[in-house]
C-alpha cells in the first residue's frame, strides 16, 4: 500500500470519527426533547482494492480502503412501542372515567344554597313536623316552601349534569380536531421521509422521531394499530378503519345532532352523503351510525382491548342525550343505552328520585282531598291539581310524565298554603294525609336502577346515589392508578432502549474523540514520512 493510499484511509477514519462525534452531540443536545430517539452510529469497512486474485494463492492480495459511516440508526423496540401505546390509551380511558365521576360527585355534593342533600333532608324534617301538627299554618307554609326549594335545587343539579355533558361534548370536538391534525401531519411526514430515504443514502431520523411522537399522542386518544411497509410508509388504523394509508389521510367527520347538539365522530369515506338545497354535503343519522368511529355498544373489556382511548371514554361518559327515569323501565334497554354512560345513568337515577317523590306526594294529597279544585272531564281531580304540577317546556306534552325540568310547585298552593289545612269538615284535625306522607318517605321500596337489589326510602335514596358514585369513583381510581403504574413501567423499559443517557453518550464522545485524534495522528505521521522522502530524494 502506497503512502498516498494510506492518507486516503486516514481521511476516511477522520471523517467517520467526526460524523460519530456529531451524532453523539446530537443525542446529548436532544436528551430532553419529547419524542426523541437516540441515534447509534454503525460503521463498516469500505470495499477492498484487489491487486491479485491468483487461483494458486490461499487468498487474494487486497488493500484496505478504510472505514465508512454505514448509517445512523434509531434504537427502538417495536414490541415495547406497541405495549406502551396500548397501555397509554388504557390509562387515559380510566383517567377520564375517574375524573368524570369525581366531577359528578362534586356536583352532587354541592355547596351553599344549591345543596340538594340539605334540601331533601329539610323536606323530610318538614314532613315529620307536619305529621306532629298538621293544622299548624307555619308548618303548612314550610311544607310548600320546602317543596319549592326541593324542585329548584333538583333542577339546578340536573342542569349542572347537563352542562357537564355539554363540556364533554366540547372535549369530543377538540379531540377529533387534534386527531385530524395528527393524521394530516402523518401523511406529510410519510411523503417527506420516503423522499429523503428513497436513494438509500440519507436517513430522516428526526422526521421519524416526530412521526413516532405523533403515534404516541394518538394512542392516548384512541385505539390505534399501525404498520410500516417496505417503502417506509406508516399506515395507521383507528378502531380497525384506515386513518392514514401511506400518504393518504382520511379525515374523521363530526355529525352534530339537531336536538342535543352532541357530536358523533364518523368516517365520511365509508358513509354515503347527499347534497341539500344549500349545496352542502350532508349525512343521514343512519349513514353516520353506519360509519361511526366508535361502537359504544360493545362491552368494555380489557381482554378485548375495548377500554382504550381518551376520546372513547369521553363519549361514553357524556352519552348521547340527557336521560330521565322513563328510560329505566326496560332493563334491557337500560343496560344497553343508559348504564354505560356515567352521566346518563346518574341523570336517570336522580330523575327517578324526584319523579317518585312528586307523584307520591301528589297521589296522597289527591286521595285525601287536598287539591286546588281543578277537575278533569270525569269530574275527578287531575294529576296536576295537587302540590306539584307539570309545566310545558320546550314543546313537552303534559302527558309525557313527571321529569326534572317540567315540574313546578302549584301557584295556588304558593299563594295560599292554607289549602293544605288538614282539617276535616267537622273541624277535626286530619292526621291521615301527613301520616301517609311520613310513611311514604320511610318506605323502603325504591331501587337506584334495574341492576341493584338494595331498596331505599326517599329519605335515603339520594345518599345511596351519592355513595354509589363515590364507590364507583374509588374503583375507577384504583383501575387508573394500576394502569398508570403499568404505563410508567412500560415507558421505563422503553426509555432504556430509546432514551438518551448523557453518561453513556459522554463515554461515546470520549471514544470517538480519541478515534479522531488517532486518525489525525496517523495522517500527520504519513504526511511527515512523505515530506521526509520527498526532501531526501529531492523529488
Amino acid at each position: 500500500m502506497s503512502l498516498f493510499s494510506g492518507l486516503y484511509v486516514g481521511t476516511t477514519a477522520l471523517k467517520v470519527a467526526s460524523d460519530a462525534l456529531n451524532t453523539t452531540s446530537h443525542n446529548i443536545s436532544n436528551a430532553d426533547t419529547p419524542g426523541y430517539t437516540r441515534q447509534q452510529v454503525s460503521q463498516s469497512t469500505r470495499h477492498y482494492n484487489i491487486l491479485s486474485n491468483a487461483t494458486t494463492k490461499v487468498a487474494a492480495k487486497e488493500i484496505g480502503m478504510g472505514v465508512s459511516y454505514a448509517e445512523t440508526r434509531q434504537v427502538r423496540d417495536f414490541f415495547l412501542d406497541q405495549v406502551y401505546r396500548r397501555e397509554s390509551g388504557r390509562s387515559a380511558y380510566y383517567e377520564v372515567s375517574y375524573e368524570a365521576l369525581i366531577h359528578v360527585q362534586d356536583l352532587l355534593g354541592e355547596s351553599g344554597d344549591r345543596n340538594f342533600g340539605e334540601a331533601i333532608e329539610e323536606y323530610w324534617k318538614t314532613i315529620q313536623e307536619l305529621a306532629g301538627d298538621p293544622s299548624s299554618a307555619v308548618t303548612q307554609g314550610l311544607f310548600v316552601s320546602k317543596a319549592q326549594t326541593l324542585i329548584e335545587r333538583a333542577t339546578n343539579v340536573y342542569k349542572s349534569l347537563i352542562d357537564y355533558q355539554n363540556n364533554l361534548n366540547t372535549e369530543v370536538k377538540k379531540h377529533v380536531d387534534k386527531l385530524n391534525v395528527y393524521g394530516k401531519r402523518l401523511a406529510e411526514l410519510n411523503r417527506q421521509i420516503v423522499n429523503i430515504e428513497v436513494g438509500g443514502i440519507e436517513k430522516a431520523n428526526d422526521l421519524k422521531d416526530e412521526r413516532n411522537y405523533i403515534l404516541d399522542q394518538m394512542a392516548d386518544l384512541c385505539s390505534i394499530s399501525y404498520s410500516e411497509d417496505v417503502d417506509g410508509y406508516v399506515s395507521v388504523q383507528i378502531e380497525g378503519v384506515d386513518f392514514v394509508k401511506r400518504n393518504v389521510f382520511y379525515e374523521i367527520g363530526l355529525h352534530m345532532d339537531d336536538k342535543t347538539g352532541y357530536y358523533t365522530p364518523f368516517w365520511p369515506h365509508i358513509s354515503e352523503s347527499s347534497i341539500n338545497e344549500k349545496g352542502e354535503v350532508v349525512y343521514t343519522p343512519e349513514e353516520v351510525r353506519k360509519g361511526r368511529v366508535f361502537n359504544l355498544e360493545r362491552e368494555i373489556s380489557t381482554a378485548a382491548n375495548t377500554d382504550v382511548g381518551r376520546l372513547k371514554a369521553v363519549l361514553l361518559a357524556r352519552g348521547d342525550h340527557a336521560a330521565d327515569c322513563s328510560e329505566m323501565e326496560d332493563a334491557g334497554e337500560y343496560d344497553k343505552k343508559i348504564a354505560p354512560s356515567i352521566l346518563m345513568n346518574i341523570e336517570a337515577e336522580f330523575d327517578k328520585l324526584i319523579s317518585n317523590i312528586v307523584q307520591t306526594v301528589n297521589g296522597i294529597l289527591i286521595d285525601t282531598g287536598y287539591t286546588d279544585g281543578t277537575v278533569g272531564p270525569d269530574g275527578k281531580p287531575t294529576a296536576d291539581s295537587a302540590l306539584f304540577v307539570r309545566i310545558n317546556t320546550q314543546g313537552m306534552a303534559d302527558d309525557e310524565g313527571w321529569h326534572i325540568g317540567n315540574i313546578a310547585v302549584n301557584d295556588a298552593f304558593l299563594k295560599e298554603p292554607a289549602l293544605l289545612n288538614f282539617v276535616k269538615g267537622d273541624e277535626e284535625v286530619d292526621h291521615s294525609a301527613a301520616d301517609r306522607l311520613k310513611a311514604a318517605f320511610e318506605e323502603e321500596k325504591y331501587t337506584l336502577n334495574p341492576n341493584t337489589e338494595k331498596r331505599s326510602a326517599f329519605k335515603d335514596f339520594y345518599g345511596d346515589l351519592v355513595n354509589q358514585v363515590s364507590n364507583t369513583g374509588s374503583v375507577n381510581k384504583l383501575l387508573y392508578e394500576y394502569q398508570l403504574d403499568t404505563q410508567e413501567e412500560t415507558n421505563f423499559a422503553r426509555e432504556q432502549v430509546l432514551g438518551v443517557s448523557t453518561d453513556e453518550e459522554l463515554q461515546f464522545m470520549i471514544k470517538f474523540q480519541n478515534a479522531y485524534n488517532m486518525a489525525s495522528r496517523y495522517i500527520t505521521t504519513l504526511n511527515n514520512m512523505l515530506e521526509s522522502m520527498l526532501n531526501q530524494f529531492g523529488a
